[in-house]
């Protein structure tokens, strides 16, 4: 699709919703549904780290310096590659036009200022234009979104869906759109700029008051210090505009998100809300009804916006999206947003970061996101036991929390905003991670994610510039060793890797597609592991046990934690789980699913079933009842 089809497009789309304040729609044209029977796996993959070979990584080095991957390096070789890992949908990282430092101008882009751009990079998550991608991904930046959209057309051939962000809290505090399609103004075009607060502002602001950039702290200068015409400390901005994470403070602090600016939603200062809540019993209305609802309804300008960008990238070819800080916009724009998305794409592939417990289930039944992030229980605990100082005994409890919501929490161990598992700071060993993956992928019906070069025990060592190590920066141009190693000059297939990368990478592939094809994995779950800690002789808190089962596939899942003792017990199945498996007196088979080289005898006398484990450190077993 190129430029002009796409701007056909969004006339179109603007046609269909209207562009003003008078929200009534006509149907639009969904697609067929699909139901989804077993898990799917996210791969997060950094685009523009992904296809670079340079290993200069000198700090604070330019793009010539130390090199950036661009859109045609996921070849089909390389696609193909991630979808045998067992991957479903990609998420690339970092597409949408964000800040860089680097000049652009003779594609009609203007220069970003270092004063207020994170790294030399420039982060993702400060959008400067949504109707256009990062020219550092194209080989030609004249024709970024063709090469994008060429992209996406690989990425559906190979048979993955593909996911991008939207960052609806915050935009680039230079946000200025250069492709918008007709009809599209810019976000704050039309702002009254001498209030505070209007409902149909896209931004709050400080009348009289002009932006000053923060006070940097920890001797931080920007791009190091090399000398720039833009680094004066200086960026114009009259009036100021409340900063993305909510500061109100004209000049922001430096650990504040100064790099962008806060949407506003139609919530005043006051916290008033200036649009139409759901009525009572709407979180168990589907989003038909939902959509329905806010047709005949006035919603705020930016909530407009967003909703046209949104539909702008799914007629593009996108299948899904990641939405940032979700739960810093209000449910009511969720529920409009994403029912209007799945109008159009039943299947649309929603993801949100929220981080607070008590508001998943809101943002789930009355926003209508498909999955959110299960940091705060799942991925800390997990993180505890890994670092040696956690028990395993608090994870079936997480499970029994969230039993009514269990499918729709992603669960991860890495993403661009977590610790490698191999970093220093975290376990300090890729190794570390084995038991932890296999829980994670294991212990629900949810998706699982995956970061990048996760597989091959990536450790994020490097010194980019902006930031510190511990995670792979996502601020500068930077190589990713074990990544590069696999790539190897972009053959993709681990001529370089090292012995233990490659044994990594085969155990991830193996867990990962074992999940995706396990009918078991898609239905029944129950903890056996506080059972065994009250009845099994050496069993133990660095170990976690629990069965999955559906009607043709019986699964015993058993992890060790420790990475220096093996532990060997009878573990015992209660007696429910014996009478919901139909088990009768006598022996059964048990063959570990991962490697097929493991296996024991299941036991069961008197309506009671014992079967031998013998777990080394850091090993896992996922044992399939044999018929």
């Amino acid at each position: 699709m190129n430029k002009s089809n796409i701007f056909v497009v969004l006339i179109i789309i603007a046609g269909i919703f209207g562009c003003n304040q008078d929200n009534k729609t006509e149907p639009i044209k969904t697609k067929e549904t699909k139901t989804m029977t077993n898990k799917t796996v996210v791969y997060q993959v950094f685009t523009r780290l992904f296809g670079n070979t340079n290993t200069n990584n000198k700090p604070w080095g330019t793009i010539e310096e130390n090199g950036v991957g661009k859109f045609n390096d996921f070849t089909d070789k390389a696609l193909n590659e991630i979808k045998e890992l067992g991957v479903t949908h990609i998420w690339y990282t970092g597409v949408p036009h964000h800040d860089v430092i680097t000049d652009y101008t003779k594609y009609g882009i203007s220069n970003d200022d270092p004063d207020i751009v994170k790294g030399r990079a420039g982060s993702p998550y400060a959008v400067k234009d949504y109707y256009n991608v990062n020219p550092d991904l194209a080989v030609d930046p004249a024709n970024r979104l063709e090469e994008f959209k060429a992209l996406v057309d690989r990425t559906h051939k190979v048979g993955m869906k593909v996911v991008i962000d939207i960052v609806p809290n915050h935009v680039a505090r230079n946000y200025q759109s250069l492709t918008n399609p007709e009809g599209v103004e810019d976000f704050g075009a039309s702002d009254d700029k001498t209030k505070t607060y209007d409902v149909n502002n896209n931004f709050y602001y400080n009348p009289g008051e002009e932006f000053r950039v923060p006070e940097f702290l920890n001797a931080y200068l920007p791009l190091g210090g090399e000398k720039h015409p833009m680094s004066d400390k200086k960026f114009t901005e009259i009036p100021a505009k409340w900063t993305g994470n909510g500061s109100r403070l004209s000049q922001p602090h430096f650990n504040d998100w100064y790099e962008t600016v806060k949407v506003n939603y139609g919530v005043s200062p006051d916290g008033r809300k200036d649009f139409d809540e759901l009525p009572e019993g709407f979180d168990n209305k589907d989003y038909k009804v939902h959509f329905e609802f806010w047709k005949e309804k006035t919603v705020p300008d930016s909530w407009i916006k967003f909703r046209d960008i949104a539909l702008y990238w799914l007629e593009f070819g996108v299948d899904g999206f990641r939405f940032d800080m979700a739960e810093m916009v209000p449910v009511e724009f969720w529920s409009y947003m994403n029912s209007s998305i799945k109008m159009m794409n039943p299947d649309a592939y929603l993801i949100a970061e929220v981080y607070n417990p008590s508001l998943y289930r809101d943002y789930i039944k009355k926003g209508k996101m498909d999955y959110l992030y299960d940091k705060v229980q799942l991925y800390d605990t997990i993180k505890h036991v890994m670092k040696g100082h956690g028990s395993t005994d608090n994870i079936p409890q997480i499970q029994d929390d969230l039993k009514d919501i269990e499918h729709h929490m992603l669960h991860f161990l890495e993403n661009h905003d977590e610790e490698r598992i191999a970093s220093p700071n975290f376990a300090g060993s890729a190794a570390k991670g084995k038991p932890a993956m296999v829980v994670s992928a294991t212990i629900s019906t949810s998706p699982t994610l995956v970061y990048f070069a996760q597989e091959f025990g990536e450790a994020g060592e490097e010194n980019a510039g902006f930031g510190s190590p511990t995670r792979t920066s996502i601020f500068d141009y930077v190589g990713v060793p074990t990544l590069q190693r696999w790539v190897n000059n972009k053959k993709f297939d681990g001529g370089q890797s090292k012995d233990e990368e490659k044994t990594l990478r085969d155990f991830y592939k193996r867990l990962l597609n074992f999940t995706i094809k396990s009918s078991a994995l898609a239905e029944n779950y129950q903890d056996i592991h506080h059972f065994n800690r009250q009845n099994t002789e050496w069993y133990n808190d660095k170990v976690l046990s629990f069965v999955r089962w559906s009607e043709n596939e019986k699964l015993i899942v058993v992890s060790n934690f420790n990475a220096e003792n093996t532990y060997g017990f009878e573990l015992g199945l209660p007696q429910d789980i014996i009478e919901k498996w139909n088990l009768k007196d006598g022996k059964y088979q048990v063959v570990d699913q991962l490697y097929n080289t493991y296996t024991s005898t299941l036991k069961i006398e008197n309506n009671k079933a014992r079967v031998r484990v013998d777990v080394k450190p850091l090993e896992s077993f996922i044992l399939k009842l044999k018929n």
